[in-house]
């Protein structure tokens, strides 16, 4: 079987040369014209998906060769794409950067060639003119598999600034200068932070994003830009599928997850993969005084901010007495990062002021002003959990801004985790809880749904009794 996807990639030549902003205004304007535009994310980050799908109203996805293989990328592009009329791939870092720096493992450069895409290269020209073409052609020429198909220019001074670049590009480098953004002041995304996303969701940078669109409008072929698109290669069916179709045999479970403004960072393909091995996601908002609904057989907790509704969560009682009830009562619950913050005994903000939370994880939770976390992980279990054997791993992603102090000498760690700093302890593991701050990718290790789901039909049958 072979798939059409019109597509293209928005790479740059480095972080901070305005992929998000050509981004999310290409996406408007297409939206502008009708077209049903599907976003993608190079990489894990969940801050600028969360841009994408308020531009598109279509659930952006992340695409990493790191987290998991590059057949099941690829099925994750095609699924997610199936529909749209135009696919934006928005690239992380710079065209190369990836997971090493003498290959372009994990770079958006791999995701580019293993879909056959063509790429859109965001170049910053402030202060110069024909050496824009040297930075273009260094980028063609580091590897000939990549597909430069076209570029737009930044922090132009001028048309006439414009003008000179494009002269010296198209002769140097055979590709055509689709557009260009000058040094408007009024365009810059905001510093992206997680307390962002609920300002996203409710609509306060619509006119950014209208904003955006006029520029693209008035300052690039949209119309050259999409028959660049158009003219990407079909696809071929990945070799390696996540979504196998499968008869159902198994009773369903009812998983319980919570969703609000608190709790939001969920990978698309996490609860897809759920759905597709037989679970119904019952979702409900401890924000709102929503409890556990009492027909859930496991609980999932993802990620977000608590700590940005602190005051709020921490007046829901009941809502904290239903959790902790039924973690108590062997609920299989499974709480990432936000999630993980939750259950423990108090979240201290950063000014100081505690919190109670739930207070089945014998931990202190307490926010800083620097990052205390970001990057690649990949977990081996330190003992048998509700996902993983002892020994097993998975590959996920950590970013939070929190440090967590423990009780007690003997707090049962979930896993050793491999990332820059070396290997580290970290997470939660007691019974069927677990809990800890990285993001688990289930397509790097999709045996965890099924392991997970078996542990939900166990306890429906038995219900087991753990006591945090």
């Amino acid at each position: 079987m072979i798939f059409y996807r019109p597509r293209f990639v928005i790479a740059g030549t480095g972080s901070g040369v305005g992929k998000t902003t050509c981004t999310l205004g290409l996406m408007a304007a297409f939206r502008k014209r009708g077209l049903s535009v599907q976003g993608f994310k190079a990489g894990p980050d969940y801050i600028d998906p969360s841009y994408h799908t308020a531009v598109t109203g279509r659930p952006s996805r992340n695409l990493d060769t790191w987290m998991c293989q590059p057949e099941r990328m690829k099925e994750i592009f095609l699924r997610g794409s199936d529909g749209a009329d135009l696919s934006i791939i928005e690239g992380v870092m710079g065209l190369y950067d990836g997971k090493s720096p003498l290959s372009d493992q994990g770079s958006t450069a791999e995701i580019a060639i293993l879909l056959n895409s063509p790429i859109i290269l965001v170049v910053n020209i402030q202060s110069m003119a024909r050496s824009a073409a040297a930075i273009v052609k260094g980028y063609q020429s580091l590897n000939p598999n990549v597909q430069i198909a076209g570029v737009i220019v930044n922090r132009a001074g001028s048309e006439g600034h414009v003008r000179l670049v494009q002269a010296a590009i198209e002769q140097e480098c055979g590709v055509p200068v689709l557009g260009w953004l000058g040094r408007e002041s009024d365009i810059d995304i905001p510093e992206r932070h997680l307390g962002l996303v609920p300002a996203i969701e409710r609509g306060e940078l619509d006119p950014l994003f209208e904003k955006l669109a006029a520029l693209m409008e008035e300052r690039v072929d949209l119309a050259r830009l999409f028959s660049i698109a158009q003219a990407a290669p079909v696809l071929s069916e990945p070799m390696d599928r996540l979504f196998v179709p499968k008869e159902k045999t198994k009773e369903p479970v009812v998983l319980a997850v919570a969703r609000d403004a608190a709790f939001n960072f969920y990978y698309p393909e996490n609860l897809e993969l759920l759905e597709h091995a037989g679970a119904k996601l019952q979702f409900f908002s401890p924000l709102s005084g929503e409890s556990v609904p009492e027909e859930a057989d496991g609980l999932l907790i993802g990620g977000g901010f608590p700590e940005e509704f602190a005051r709020q969560l921490t007046a829901q009682e009941e809502v904290k007495q239903s959790i902790a009830r039924r973690i108590r009562e062997g609920l299989p619950t499974f709480a990432e990062c936000g999630g993980y913050m939750y259950l423990c005994r108090e979240l201290i903000d950063r000014h100081g002021q505690a919190y109670p939370m739930v207070g089945v994880i014998p931990a202190t939770v307490k926010m800083q002003n620097r990052l205390a976390a970001l990057g690649y992980r990949e977990v081996l279990a330190a003992t048998d959990n509700i996902l993983l054997r002892q020994g097993e791993s998975a590959r996920g992603h950590e970013f939070h801004y929190s440090t967590l102090t423990m009780e007690n000498d003997d707090y049962p760690s979930a896993y050793q985790i491999t990332g820059r700093r070396g290997v580290q302890k970290e997470g939660y593991a007691k019974g069927n809880l677990l809990a800890g701050y990285t993001h688990l990718y289930f397509p790097s290790n999709p045996a965890m749904v099924e392991r997970w789901l078996n542990v939900c039909r166990t306890y429906r049958q038995q219900k087991g009794g753990y006591h945090a």
